[in-house]
């Protein structure tokens, strides 16, 4: 049997290419189905057209010309029933022992014996953390859903790229008083170009109040303290959304015995025409594969992993 560890998109993709190869797999995942997207905005909509997103040839229809968050949660649901995939939820995958062929995973809730070993467990859900004081406070939040719960609220944005953005936007036009935290010297340049003016203008007018070449130095339960060009400034605060991006669970990466780069990217050792890891019969899919790079590799072009590895794994049972 094989083990897939995540069932993101390309977890399911693997685990329907598998069953097409009638291999026997089981998909572990630590969360809900797809909690990657789960975890997005409520109102995002994707940069991608739902055919880009498509999975196991099953056609995905959206409203709009491209899809939404809720859609893209209720497609997944759909072809991980339509193929009766084999899906534990809410399960942590907590060590692999064994060799290629012969391994045994254990659990928080079971053990299990796999000859092959797919690691599609994305990047989404570890966040970069800014390693302060205070960042532990409740009012802290890496993830990031609606604007209505920050209303009249003093609320400091970590981040200028699409995520910071557009969180700032939707605060300030829910009555939020936002402050913007900003690293850079401008907005990224990288922000969607339709986004980028709003958010300017919005600077601007001082509507929205942006610290530009600045890190947060300290989280308090009322106030925060900047670290600006021209010193600190302390401002009040209720919230603070860290937008500050995401990164592969390494800790888990670790447990599964797999070796990574030793530049600044961390990214897995793999070979590419078939994603086996220099630890034999232990595979890596998906957005994993770009370690730290977390904007090479998206759905849309790690769809073809799935293949990549069930073809080989074929060839190697």
């Amino acid at each position: 049997m094989v083990i897939i560890i995540g069932a993101g998109p390309i977890g399911l993709a693997t685990g329907i290419q598998l069953k097409k190869r009638n291999i026997p797999f089981l998909i572990i995942e630590k969360d809900c189905l797809v909690s990657s997207l789960y975890n997005y905005p409520s109102n995002m909509t994707f940069f991608s057209t739902s055919d880009r997103l498509e999975i196991g040839d099953v056609p995905f229809i959206s409203h709009g010309y491209k899809p939404t968050r809720a859609e893209s949660l209720e497609y997944y649901r759909r072809v991980a029933e339509h193929f009766e995939l084999p899906i534990h939820l809410y399960e942590a995958v907590e060590k692999l022992e064994g060799e290629d062929g012969s391994f045994t995973i254990t659990t928080d809730k079971d053990t299990y014996q796999a000859t092959k070993v797919v690691v599609a467990t994305g990047f989404y859900g570890t966040p970069n953390k800014m390693n302060i004081p205070g960042e532990d406070l409740p009012k802290v939040h890496h993830y990031y859903k609606e604007a209505h719960p920050f209303a009249w609220q003093n609320v400091l944005v970590v981040g200028a790229g699409n995520s910071g953005v557009d969180v700032a936007l939707e605060c300030f036009r829910a009555n939020a008083n936002v402050t913007m935290a900003v690293r850079y010297p401008e907005i990224k340049k990288s922000v969607k170009y339709w986004v980028r003016p709003d958010i300017e203008n919005r600077i601007e007018k001082e509507e929205v109040k942006a610290y530009f070449n600045t890190e947060v130095k300290e989280i308090r339960p009322h106030e925060v303290v900047l670290e600006t060009p021209d010193g600190e400034v302390t401002i009040p605060n209720d919230f603070v959304l860290a937008m500050t991006g995401y990164q592969p669970n390494y800790k888990l990466m670790d447990k599964l015995g797999i070796d990574l780069s030793d530049d600044d990217l961390c990214t897995p050792l793999y070979d590419e025409p078939t994603l086996e890891t220099k630890r034999k019969g232990v595979y890596v899919a998906g957005v994993v594969c770009g370690g730290m790079e977390t904007n090479k590799f998206f759905i849309e072009n790690t769809r073809v992993h799935a293949d990549m590895i069930a073809e080989h794994i074929e060839k190697n049972i």
